[in-house]
Parts: structure tokens; C-alpha cells; sequence
């Protein structure tokens, strides 16, 4: 499909510029309190907890596995879609072999010789931040986990929701949610089998699918449940995302509230935390305040930042985002060129490979 209206293609883009970036600046935001306590992030960091982002020597604030495997998401599906133009694709076989790229980030010191596609060939991307066990030792295995036969098909972790932001981020009429939804469960699979593990994935696809529309969240989660409600073992996801709702009406802005959220190592509860952080500072103007909420609580701080930073930056588009935290996050520049090339491909794939385009020069980038 090629989107000529110019004044969606600058809402869309700008959705998908916020909604990655957005969730690198969670992610970032929240690395350094991983693993603590909410008392400990208060004796550190004074009695409101966390408040600005932490940078390193180079004023660099380091992203996290969370971040990585997203934007390997985002090049599995730009490959998938340059694939369909010239064939037969299968996604979730293309999402799998741009997670065995990402696997190759942590085994390697540095990009190969002869790396396949520009992503690979990030340097950066090349740094161990603390991978999840089930995300490693899934990929790891031999042969692609399915619906079927999933891997790990007892871990639920946070793994799969913190990665799956991409399987929503196509152009209005262009995939429905409920399509998103199946392709993004579907993937997380290759790594977590368990049915809460995967659906709370598809549950958030089809949020940030709904926000592309131009949905509010409340809106967006509503798509959620009713998709949730025909899948089988959907009551863990189906209680979380409600509960998230739930707390957002009666007691927002607690982060007493997200302790008993849950600690977010599991899916279910990263997703919760992640929309009940968003909801309760709805204005484009309060993201700062919204992000800081999600990641001083005792849990998994980083996953449940990416996630918020994701459901934000989509909802309100890249400028809402804090401009002095999006300056320093680690790999900007890739993000934002990664944002732009998926928001051209799923906007005007004919110009890249097509009758009007240099196909050899997009398909260096993103070989089929």
C-alpha cells in the first residue's frame, strides 16, 4: 500500500518515531534502578525516587536488551515486507533469523566481517545489558519455536511484551489489530510458551495498533480485551490489563499502586505497569512525569519504562517526548533512521523496490 496523503504520512511517522524512541528513553531511564527496591531507589535518589535520567562519562544514557531486540523486531519486519514484494514471506521466520542477529550481538565482541544488513553493523548494538534467560536459551535451542511447539512453553516473562511494540506499528487499514495481535503472540512463542507469555505480546500489538489509528489508550486497551476474550488461557493477561485500568481511575500516580501491580518480571505485569503508568499522566505534556512513574517501583524497571515510553510516544507522537532525555539515549541515531525507513516501507514500498526505485540499494540494507 502507498500512502500519498502527506499529512498522514507525518502522523504516522511521528507515531512511529515516538514509539521507539520513546520506549529507548524508558528503557534507558529505567536500566539503572533494575533489580532495586523502591526503598533503596529512595535512599539513592532522594524521597520521590529517580527524577532526571543517568548518563554515563560520555553524557550517553545506555539502553538495555529490552531496546535491542526491538529494533531487531522492527528489521525482521521491514525484511518480511521487502520479502512479500518480490515473493513468498513468512514473518515470523524473518522476525526469528533478525533475533538470531540480535543473538549474535551478545556472543560477539563486534559486528562480523561481513554483516547481513545495516543493522548488524551498529557497533553499539554489541553490548551484553543483562539478557533474559528465556529470550537467550529460546534462540539458542535448534529450530524456531511455533504455536505448536513453542519454546520454553513454561516461561511468561516480560520478554516477550518489552519487544513487541513493532507488530503494531503499521498504517491505518493496513493490518487490523486483531492481525497484529496473532503475528506478534505468534513470534513471542520463539522464545516464551506459555499462553500468558505470548498473549500479553499480541495484547500489546493490538494497543499500539489502536494508537496508530488515533485511538486514546483507554480506547486502545478496550481492542485488547476484546481480543483477548476469544483466546484460549487469557485470564491472567485479561485481569492484569483490567486491574491496570482499574487503578488508573481510582488511585493514579501511586507508586504504592504499581507495587501491587505486581514486580513486572512477568508479562502480564509488564504490560499492566506499562498502561497504568501511561493513563495516569495522560496530557502530551506530563510524558516526563508519566516515565518516571514507571520505573521507581520495585521490579522490573527498564521493561515496565520501554513499555510506558512505547504506549506514549505512539499515542502523542515523537515531540511529546522529553527532548533532553531523547539527546542522550544511547543509539539515537540509529532508532530514529530504523523509525524512518519502517515508516517509508510501510508507506511507499514502490519507490524503495518497486518499478520507481533503486531496489539494489534498499535491499543492501534490508537483504530479502
Amino acid at each position: 500500500m502507498t500512502v500519498t496523503d502527506r499529512s498522514a504520512l507525518e502522523r504516522f511517522r511521528s507515531r512511529v518515531r515516538g514509539c521507539l524512541i520513546g520506549g529507548a528513553v524508558g528503557d534507558a531511564l529505567g536500566a539503572p534502578v533494575e533489580f532495586m527496591s523502591l526503598e533503596r531507589i529512595r535512599a539513592e535518589h532522594g524521597p520521590d525516587g529517580l527524577s532526571d535520567i543517568v548518563t554515563d562519562s560520555a553524557g550517553v544514557a545506555p539502553v538495555t536488551d529490552d531496546t535491542q531486540m526491538t529494533l531487531f523486531t522492527v528489521e525482521g519486519l521491514i525484511r518480511a515486507a521487502v520479502r512479500a514484494d518480490r515473493g513468498v514471506s513468512h514473518p515470523p521466520s524473518l522476525v526469528h533469523r533478525a533475533y538470531l542477529r540480535w543473538l549474535d550481538t551478545q556472543r560477539l565482541p563486534g559486528p562480523p566481517p561481513e554483516p547481513s544488513g545495516w543493522l548488524a553493523a551498529q557497533p553499539w548494538l554489541y553490548a551484553r545489558r543483562a539478557p533474559g534467560n528465556a529470550c537467550l536459551s529460546g534462540l539458542e535451542s535448534p529450530g524456531m519455536g511455533t504455536p505448536e511447539r513453542p519454546k520454553n512453553p513454561g516461561s511468561k516473562g516480560c520478554g516477550t511484551v518489552m519487544r513487541s511494540a513493532p507488530f503494531g506499528l503499521y498504517p491505518q487499514a493496513w493490518a487490523t489489530p486483531e492481525a497484529v495481535f496473532d503475528l506478534s503472540a505468534e513470534c513471542a512463542t520463539q522464545t516464551h510458551g506459555h499462553p500468558t507469555g505470548y498473549l500479553a505480546a499480541g495484547a500489546f500489538a493490538a494497543i499500539v495498533r489502536a494508537l496508530v489509528d488515533g485511538a486514546d489508550l483507554r480506547a486502545a486497551a478496550a481492542v485488547a480485551l476484546d481480543l483477548l476474550a476469544t483466546r484460549t488461557g487469557h485470564e491472567e493477561t485479561t485481569a492484569a490489563l483490567r486491574a491496570a485500568l482499574a487503578a488508573a481511575d481510582a488511585d493514579p500516580r501511586s507508586p504504592d499502586r504499581i507495587e501491587r501491580l505486581g514486580g513486572a518480571w512477568v508479562a502480564e505485569e509488564a504490560l499492566a505497569i506499562g498502561v497504568y503508568c501511561a493513563l495516569s499522566y495522560p496530557d502530551p505534556d506530563e510524558v516526563r512525569r508519566a516515565l518516571l512513574l514507571s520505573v521507581n517501583h520495585s521490579g522490573d524497571s527498564d521493561s515496565t519504562g520501554s513499555i510506558c515510553g512505547n504506549l506514549l510516544g505512539t499515542w502523542h507522537g515523537e515531540t511529546a517526548l522529553p527532548p533532553d532525555w531523547v539527546a542522550a539515549v544511547e543509539g539515537r541515531g540509529t532508532i530514529l533512521e530504523l523509525a524512518d525507513d519502517w515508516a517509508m516501507e510501510q508507506t511507499q514500498p514502490t519507490h524503495l523496490h518497486g518499478d520507481h526505485g533503486p531496489p539494489l540499494r534498499w535491499l543492501r540494507r534490508y537483504p530479502a
